[in-house]
């Protein structure tokens, strides 16, 4: 598994932050059928179930929101991805249909209203191990900490994402993903191979345990996904 740290500066700050992580081999390639009915269902649970001004209070919802505004983000500008597909759903507008790797992610973030991240092993540069192989990277931890004032990067379908007082991943060449939104440096594509795919835990470990059964189950049935590691990191 990839060695992954939590900044003490963020557990200060928030000392229920925790992530859940899967990694593994996949296949990347576009969603089948099923994958996109299971997306349609939840969607539908959603839409009779919740309206736009509910998604906020739903409790991962709520717990990513009040970890960034401690940070010193402005929640009602920069929403959580989980939030943001909540309202997309809602509002009638559907989802995008990128791959089946970026599709698991979304069905399970509206299923939960987890965040996630979904990124190309390959991409990020640390001490990365895979099933006991070395990819020969040089050594150090990719790190979730806090970033600081004025801070932005690459966004996937953005050129510049304003990523200040957010909880970010970083690994050696700077900063890649965080609740909100990931850069395009370790995005998925259809030739991704190496998977890391992390859950953005505010609520303190205990509830990513499950959560990392049906991530696994999820990346098997709709990605081939093989050579399964989990790891909840606190």
């Amino acid at each position: 598994m990839v060695n992954i740290t939590i900044d003490p500066q963020l557990k200060e700050v928030w000392q229920q932050a925790a992530l859940g992580c899967v990694q593994c081999r996949v296949v990347v390639q576009p969603s089948s059928r099923q994958l996109l009915e299971a997306i349609d269902v939840v969607c539908r649970r959603l839409m009779d179930s919740m309206s736009i001004e509910q998604i906020k209070t739903r409790e991962n919802i709520a717990q990513t929101r009040a970890c960034c505004t401690a940070l010193g983000k402005d929640v009602k500008r920069y929403r959580n991805s989980a939030e943001a597909l909540n309202r997309r759903v809602l509002q009638g507008k559907g989802l995008y249909q990128i791959n089946n790797v970026v599709e698991v992610n979304n069905l399970i973030s509206l299923d939960t209203g987890y965040s996630l991240g979904s990124y190309d092993l390959e991409k990020l540069e640390g001490d990365i191990v895979f099933k006991d192989v070395d990819f020969g990277y040089d050594e150090g931890d990719i790190v979730w900490k806090p970033a600081g004032e004025g801070v932005h990067y690459h966004g996937i379908g953005k050129e510049a994402v304003n990523i200040e007082f957010l909880p970010v991943l970083s690994d050696r060449q700077g900063f890649f993903g965080n609740p909100n939104s990931d850069s395009t440096r370790a995005m998925i594509t259809p030739q991704t191979t190496q998977l890391l795919m992390c859950v953005f835990g505010f609520g303190g470990a205990q509830s990513l345990q499950p959560m990392l059964g049906q991530m696994c189950e999820a990346l098997q049935t709709y990605c081939g996904a093989t050579e399964l590691e989990t790891a909840v990191i606190v």
